[in-house]
């Protein structure tokens, strides 16, 4: 047996031969059905709990990052509000942030050629060995799409294997980059290569060139979650990702997960949402 058949008999253990159309309509029935029990002032704390806070921006300097993470610093738990889960940036500031941090939040970088991917894997080996020695807990990457578009899933799933190997102790988000994936029969078998290659969390986009996150992709991912774990017994995260900027919004997110997954998904070592405009929209529901 050849190694691509390794991958390619994988997939053929679950249902990859989805409907973009059935999709739409079950994800239709949970927003019209269940979104509404969530809007309540418990949910939107749980969800700022799960929060991956970030600064991806090309103009961000040491002194923005230094002050970006003594907001987190300085965050008061109104209405007894557990802190973010995350501070997320690029990997040249994870020092700086764990220079500044203070609080018991983690250190998420980017890595590996971020957002685009189209680096070497060495390059993308070494830029995650180098976040992980900065002192990043957390590294987030993006698939190899090119390789996904031609089939070749023997390297796309040993590039991230290797990224993996390079955490170490760190956990190993995998980003899909859905908008450009585009099909639910897509967004599935991405996510399964990924679940199957390592991955600790699988997560929808960058925000960066393509369309974030659609609470479509969350369904398709999330039910690849549910059948891996059947299958191998192993729990990974779910990261909903780009353009998510209201609690409504936010809220839809939770309760696919709630609905698809389970509440034992609900806390931050299994969900997590990658924002940088949410926060305010969150705060301002949860004192209102």
């Amino acid at each position: 047996m050849t190694e691509i058949n390794k991958y390619t008999d994988t997939l053929k253990k679950y249902k990859t031969d989805i409907k973009d159309a059935d999709i739409s309509k079950a994800v239709n029935e949970i927003i019209s059905k269940k979104v509404a029990q969530n809007q309540n002032k418990e949910v939107y704390k749980r969800i700022y709990s799960c929060l991956d806070l970030t600064s991806l921006n090309a103009t961000d300097t040491r002194e923005d990052i230094w002050k970006f993470t003594e907001k987190v610093n300085d965050w008061d738990g109104a209405s007894d509000t557990p802190n973010v889960a995350a501070i997320c940036v690029y990997p040249n500031f994870v020092e700086t942030v764990k220079e500044a941090l203070t609080s018991d939040v983690k250190i998420a970088s980017v890595a590996g050629g971020f957002p685009s991917s189209q680096t070497f894997s060495e390059v993308k080996i070494a830029e995650t060995a180098l976040a992980v020695a900065g002192g990043a807990d957390e590294i987030d990457i993006v698939i190899n799409l090119g390789y996904f578009l031609d089939e070749n899933y023997e390297e796309l799933a040993e590039e991230i294997d290797e990224i993996k190997h390079a955490c170490r102790e760190a956990k190993l988000k995998v980003i899909l980059e859905t908008g450009a994936l585009k099909s639910a029969k897509n967004i599935m078998k991405a996510s399964l290569l990924a679940l199957y290659s390592g991955a600790d969390f699988i997560k929808t986009s960058t925000g960066k060139g393509y369309e974030g996150a659609t609470p479509e992709a969350a369904y398709v991912m999330c039910t690849a979650i549910k059948e891996y774990a059947a299958k191998t017994g192993r729990k990974v995260g779910f990261k909903a990702s780009g353009g998510i900027s209201t609690t409504e919004d936010a809220v839809k997110y939770y309760t696919i997960v709630k609905e698809v997954l389970g509440d034992e998904y609900l806390n931050s070592e299994y969900f997590r949402i990658g924002a940088s405009k949410l926060v305010n929209d969150l705060l301002d529901n949860i004192k209102e």
